[in-house]
């Protein structure tokens, strides 16, 4: 509050003192962790994906793409060829971690579900977990599944 000379009368246009206060950022990260991290979009494999082309088609052309990986995972792992999902799984899942350093990622921190260039990363990670775990690779199925976890609960949530 100001300091007003003794018998002054109050600042009637003054705000109030909550009004004065700093706002809050909504994406302040309170705990002191690494901020997240947001791989830039590439919608071009996203849209031949959604419009129907095969992912071989789309991995082909767009290779360092985790979504077209993550979709050739899913299709293996579909049709019982839980090896060949894993291999996918891999490939997707080490382009998304090049794609992640590339973006100021420093080995761990959230990676949001929400934002949808991280989807194809985070779905390659699942499927890895998911085919590890098939083939009883257990120490790379808990790994890979507290990674999801660690990187986005809601991408946890969502592909279980």
């Amino acid at each position: 509050m100001r300091d007003k000379p003794h018998g002054a009368a109050a600042d009637t246009h003054a705000p109030p003192a909550w009004a004065r206060l700093e706002p809050m950022t909504i994406h302040e990260n309170l705990l002191g962790g690494p901020p997240p991290t947001h791989l830039p979009d590439d919608p071009e494999p996203r849209e031949l994906l959604a419009n129907g082309t095969p992912p071989a088609d789309v991995a082909a052309k767009y290779p360092t793409s985790s979504l077209a990986w993550a979709q050739l995972a899913d299709d293996a792992f579909e049709r019982g060829s839980v090896v060949e999902s894993y291999a996918y799984a891999r490939t997707g899942y080490h382009r998304g971690l090049d794609a992640l350093r590339r973006s100021g990622w420093k080995g761990h921190g959230p990676v949001p579900w929400e934002h949808e260039p991280n989807r194809g990363f985070l779905r390659s990670l699942h499927a890895l977990a998911r085919a590890a775990g098939s083939i009883g690779e257990q120490e790379e199925y808990e790994r890979c599944t507290q990674f999801l976890k660690d990187s986005s609960p809601t991408a946890a949530q969502t592909l279980s």
